[in-house]
């Protein structure tokens, strides 16, 4: 039996959703802990794809196969009743057998959150990347507006070693302003290891003045992540949603 969950965890303490051999802190390691306990075997979490140390998620989507059928209902509330508080299964579903999260995932949305301002939200320090220069939202604007469509991302990547293909398609980039926050909604088909945080830093400095929005296509003709933007920190990005047909 193939299982749906949608999850949400706060990132802060982890280091990613991927499980790795020199740490147990792993969004995706916690849940196969769980889900093999319960079984009597070794269960493997599919996710919809691989946020990094410190980033959050609302709706991360991910899959697991059982060799027996179980309830829904019950596992999401066994799921809940022994997570850590900071990782939370918000639903659970029956899936056709041939359902892969992360194969089968045609875009999904990404925020970065940067607070604005001398003073810092302290109860939100943990989502929040906090600066106190105001970007002009104007100039970000006109910066992402050329990152729309599909294009070689390969200068917004942290692995310049990567060996499979870089082109990927971003539907949508929309800026808000409001009170002290700028918040950054990214949509697209895919993005690369640290990829949105890139773009954030670059639509940053262009917002700051530190380069003109008339760049970005220069950038992404570079193929080179040097041309980019800084790397923004992971506590202001958060997984928002993954969308299937």
């Amino acid at each position: 039996m193939n299982y749906k969950i949608i999850v949400q965890y706060d990132g802060t303490r982890y280091n990613g959703w991927q499980k790795q051999k020199n740490t147990k802190d792993t969004i995706q390691g916690k849940l196969e802990v769980l889900l093999s306990k319960m079984t009597g075997y070794p269960v493997e979490v599919h996710g919809s794809g691989r946020t990094d140390a410190g980033v959050h998620a609302l709706a991360q989507t991910a899959n697991f196969h059982l060799k027996t059928k179980q309830e829904p209902a019950e596992l999401l509330h066994y799921l809940n009743r022994y997570l850590p508080a900071d990782i939370s299964v918000t639903d659970v579903q029956s899936v056709s057998e041939r359902f892969h999260s992360r194969l089968n995932a045609v875009s999904k949305t990404y925020r970065y959150r940067i607070g604005i301002g001398p003073v810092r939200n302290v109860f939100e320090r943990s989502y929040i990347f906090h600066m106190e220069e105001t970007p002009d939202v104007t100039r970000m604007r006109e910066a992402a507006a050329y990152l729309i469509g599909e294009h070689d991302f390969m200068s917004f990547n942290s692995n310049q070693r990567t060996k499979k293909s870089t082109v990927r398609r971003i539907d949508s980039i929309e800026i808000r302003s409001c009170a002290n926050e700028i918040t950054i909604d990214f949509t697209g088909n895919g993005f690369l290891y640290n990829m949105v945080r890139i773009l954030t830093g670059t639509l940053v400095e262009a917002g700051l003045g530190k380069r003109a929005p008339e760049e970005i296509p220069a950038i992404l003709s570079a193929k080179n992540r040097q041309a980019a933007g800084i790397t923004m920190p992971p506590c202001g990005l958060t997984l928002v949603e993954v969308r299937y047909f």
